[in-house]
């Protein structure tokens, strides 16, 4: 088991949830079109990635769709529950299995689980980032998600408000 790619996938989780509880506190911030595009974005890229490395079909139908954004809060969760029961199994032989990213045509890419699992967290924290910005634009506070202050806090689990 690759620890560093178990630890960026459970911080993805935990800053995920975080950055949900920010934009809770701070309502408006669910109604910024640049934030709910983003949080869209976020949730379809994790998405597409973990059914990518489960070597499941995507179906382009289940992505583009706009959701409210308690639903897009629940299907980001599950998600993140899923991805956790994916790598509890996951070997270290599976993780260097190859697959092909297909929004990638002209070339193709070729990368192995491991890599594709480490890309979306990474996309993902590019994105908060962003979120960070704009809801510190809104007058709202964003929380502290760096890979350090999740090791800081002692790995905490992602904890979603109801």
């Amino acid at each position: 088991m690759n620890e560093i790619l178990f630890d960026f996938l459970s911080h993805q989780a935990w800053a995920d949830a975080e950055h949900w509880n920010a934009f809770e506190d701070y309502p408006v911030a669910l109604t910024d079109d640049a934030i709910k595009k983003r949080l869209h974005h976020i949730y379809e890229a994790e998405r597409a990635f973990l059914l990518l490395a489960q070597k499941k079909q995507l179906n382009r139908n289940d992505f583009g769709k706009t959701h409210d954004m308690p639903q897009l809060k629940d299907l980001m969760k599950h998600n993140h529950l899923e991805a956790a029961e994916f790598m509890k199994d996951i070997t270290p032989d599976q993780l260097k299995e190859v697959i092909s990213i297909p929004w990638f045509k002209d070339p193709p890419i070729i990368i192995t689980i491991e890599q594709a699992l480490t890309q979306a967290a990474m996309h993902s924290h590019y994105h908060r980032a962003q979120n960070a910005a704009r809801l510190r634009e809104l007058g709202g506070e964003p929380p502290l998600t760096d890979l350090i202050m999740w090791y800081w806090k002692g790995k905490p689990e992602a904890r979603w408000k109801t």
